[in-house]
């Protein structure tokens, strides 16, 4: 099987492969050339939309093998301490990201107002909130993050945003470049009281056990095989807005590494960078 993947419509970045056979066959010519789906995700800059994988929900153990295409090391969910509801019952390395019971996921609260003045749904950074890499906070952070849409909420309810780092560090100036290249941002999870919100609130933080320590990445990460730098950081709810959220600036939200922060997020969410997608199963 050759896998032709045409431009993502609608974005600046970003593959789409549509599936012309069974995903089980998709997945099995896949695993045949185990370089072809990382080196198409590299080419379109992190992004990759592949259609038509109708019935794969009903094997779930595909989409196991796919991801480790990406690379071998998937852990089980059971051993991160993720709460059961929230784990596939067959495949506990699939996380389900769902409201429906058994999964208790609360749906994000909509930005305030809930659309642009032209009408068109938010994207950028404040007034759009809930931007964030998947578990910044691991050491070492996860390579890739895959979804598959089992039952899509009604459209216009539940959009996933995508931000391409790499084409954001490249439009920053180079005074702006420089400066980040030294700095690291604090990574924790949003649960342990150090997210902006808490903070600003007074809140007690919770004592950190050994495995919840904060995690120090760079702002800007160079990709392994590309060697191109993007920018890596979250917003208010995954960075220790305690002792960070920048390490050596001066901490909590209203210091310089707190300034920075909003500064980037602002810039990297821009329309120009970002991709919508609207989830449709399979």
């Amino acid at each position: 099987m050759q896998f032709d993947v045409n431009e993502l419509p609608g974005a600046t970045f970003g593959g789409l492969l549509t599936v012309s056979t069974n995903p089980a066959d998709m997945v099995l010519a896949a695993e045949a050339l185990p370089d072809a789906l990382p080196n198409l995700l590299d080419q379109h800059q992190g992004l990759l939309l592949i259609k038509c994988m109708d019935g794969m929900a009903d094997e779930p153990e595909l989409l196991l093998r796919l991801s480790r295409i990406f690379g071998t090391e998937v852990e089980s969910y059971h051993e991160t301490r993720m709460a059961r509801q929230n784990v596939h019952p067959e495949i506990p390395e699939i996380f389900m990201v769902s409201n429906i019971p058994p999964s208790d996921r609360v749906p994000p609260p909509q930005p305030d107002p809930p659309r642009n003045k032209d009408g068109s749904f938010p994207r950028q950074f404040p007034h759009r909130r809930g931007w964030h890499t998947d578990q910044s906070y691991r050491r070492p952070p996860p390579d890739i993050s895959l979804f598959y849409c089992v039952k899509p909420a009604p459209r216009d309810q539940a959009q996933t945003l995508y931000a391409n780092g790499t084409a954001a560090y490249e439009a920053l100036s180079d005074a702006a470049r420089a400066k980040i290249d030294s700095l690291d941002g604090i990574h924790c999870s949003s649960k342990l009281g150090r997210n902006e919100q808490a903070v600003r609130a007074g809140e007690t933080p919770d004592e950190l056990q050994a495995f919840e320590r904060p995690q120090r990445q760079p702002l800007a990460r160079v990709h392994p095989v590309t060697g191109k730098k993007a920018l890596y950081l979250c917003e208010s709810g995954q960075m220790d807005w305690l002792d960070g959220p920048v390490a050596g600036l001066a901490p909590g939200p209203d210091g310089e590494g707190g300034r920075l922060i909003y500064e980037l997020m602002s810039h990297y969410t821009q329309d120009e960078f970002v991709y919508m997608h609207e989830w449709s199963a399979g």
